[in-house]
């Protein structure tokens, strides 16, 4: 008889896959730089050209993650337009116990609790470590759950900040700003770097586009896939670990019933690195649709949701 798989078999699995596509970020920007450089240059050179991009972009990147592990979670909220609450907020009291006691549930310290302004259906949580973790909810997503639901998508939110995910978006988003930054810069260096006809200038100026032409294709396909794929991996384990939490699937899957359609926000939508952090995509799909999408399939994830309620003998 086969092993029926558990949450925790889940969660393993998507924590080896994260690993695996995290690791092949540094693989395949070190591989384009190689084979594109190889083109026009010889073996030797093209070794020497990867090495002289792939040390100093890895640097940078080392350098604006050390930034943006002291001050990416303000920035982050800022840009948001949150605004914290506390359990003083008579408004916003049940709110905060709710967080308070789901939290308690999965064994963290409790975040702060920020709201967002915003009619849209979405949340996220951000921060360094469980210790100086924060959640925020927008506004519509507190008005139009009931109790239940909301604490499946705080238990959601709380699952993220238990697995590390805001760790690691904060890592992703980091490093894509800097070979966002390094593909301008050399594209400039190339085009206005100089005038001469020389052969080893003509040569010089061929390796810089060619290395411009890495930057372009990883920023733009290589670095879009795989985050999506450490985003969905993400999320399938952020529902699984919520559920286990609230010992509740139905509460997270009705709310995504909810969520569902009415997630767009302008001011998410707008913060594109911002994307992979919510509970549902902030933004317009657009073309292609869920192929480019951040999250999962809506349906795919409430239908693991309900397989999880029936494996536990539940109604």
């Amino acid at each position: 008889m086969p092993k029926i798989k558990t949450v925790y078999d889940h969660i393993r699995q998507n924590n080896i896959k994260t690993a695996f596509l995290v690791l092949l970020f540094p693989v395949v920007f070190i591989a384009l730089v190689f084979l594109l450089t190889w083109c026009v240059v010889p073996l030797n050179d093209a070794i020497n050209t990867t090495i002289s991009v792939a040390i100093p972009t890895f640097i940078g990147c080392i350098i604006w993650m050390i930034i943006s592990w002291a001050f990416g979670d303000a920035m982050i909220l800022s840009a948001a337009g949150a605004h914290e609450i506390h359990d003083t907020d008579t408004q916003y009291r049940d709110i905060f116990k709710s967080v308070e006691n789901v939290a308690l549930a999965a064994g963290l310290p409790t975040p702060r609790v920020y709201i967002i302004d915003d009619d849209s259906l979405n949340a996220f949580a951000t921060g360094r470590s469980p210790r100086d973790a924060s959640v925020a909810l927008t506004r519509g997503i507190v008005k139009k759950l009931d109790r239940m639901e909301l604490e499946g998508v705080i238990a959601h939110e709380c699952a993220h900040i238990g697995n590390r995910d805001i760790r690691l978006d904060m890592l992703i988003i980091t490093g894509i700003g800097v070979t966002v930054f390094a593909a301008d810069l050399i594209y400039r260096v190339a085009l206005y770097g100089g005038g001469s006809r020389d052969d080893n200038d003509n040569k010089s100026g061929a390796v810089l586009m060619m290395v411009w032409l890495a930057f372009t294709i990883f920023n733009t396909i290589i670095t879009p896939l795989l985050q999506l794929a450490i985003s969905r991996s993400r999320e399938y384990a952020a529902d699984a670990t919520g559920a286990h939490i609230t010992r509740n699937p139905m509460g997270l899957a009705n709310a995504l019933r909810k969520i569902s359609g009415k997630s767009e926000s302008k001011k998410l939508g707008n913060m594109h690195s911002l994307a992979i952090a919510c509970i549902a995509e902030p933004g317009a799909r657009g073309f292609m649709g869920d192929v480019f999408s951040t999250h999962p399939d809506t349906q795919k994830r409430i239908a693991r949701l309900e397989s999880m309620v029936l494996s536990q003998g539940g109604k």
